[in-house]
């Protein structure tokens, strides 16, 4: 009986996912990543779309006025040189990135020049510091990564260079997206 326990007891391993297999998976309202060949799902609450909607629609109207990229939601992937899939919750690319000024109708094999994290309560931070790393060495140039919980975001230029915005502060595109900003009480209302 005592093996019959061990066995029952035992971790499923989950069997390598190749790229082609994990664009065929239903996400089913899931953020879906594809890491070390493992399917990573995140769930997410309303408080975690409010934020992304807002700060979406804050980008969209920027990008309306200024012509110079595309915004994008969660289900946007993009597909790095280790095969891995990243999907930011929200990502900017300048239209200079964009094949011939257009979104692919596919996964992306560039990267975006603004990813946005927004931490979720189940949200790992040894894995969004391997996805932070993974991000600057495919080539995003700023990455945000917003806290809901404590209203700050912080801001990456590169792995080294790190700062946070309180509640109080003001969110700016730096040289990504020259003449964006949204006071941070915008995105946490």
């Amino acid at each position: 009986m005592a093996t019959q326990a061990a066995i029952v007891q035992a971790p499923l391993r989950q069997a390598q996912v190749t790229l082609d297999e994990f664009k065929r998976l239903r996400h089913d309202g899931y953020k879906a990543e594809l890491i070390n060949g493992e399917v990573k799902m995140s769930p997410t609450g309303l408080r975690h779309e409010q934020i992304t909607a807002k700060l979406i629609m804050l980008l969209g109207i920027f990008l309306q006025r200024t012509s110079r990229g595309r915004v994008y939601g969660s289900s946007a992937r993009y597909t790095l040189p280790s095969g891995d899939v990243h999907s930011p919750d929200v990502s900017f690319v300048s239209l200079r990135q964009l094949p011939g000024g257009k979104s692919p109708v596919d996964y992306a094999d560039f990267p975006p020049d603004l990813a946005v994290e927004i931490l979720s309560p189940n949200d790992r931070v040894s894995d969004l510091n391997d996805k932070l790393a993974e991000y600057f060495d495919f080539g995003v140039r700023l990455v945000w990564v917003i806290d809901p919980k404590r209203q700050t975001v912080t801001v990456y230029r590169s792995w080294t260079d790190a700062h946070t915005l309180r509640a109080d502060e003001t969110l700016d595109g730096g040289d990504v997206l020259p003449g964006f900003a949204c006071h941070m009480s915008e995105l946490f209302d």
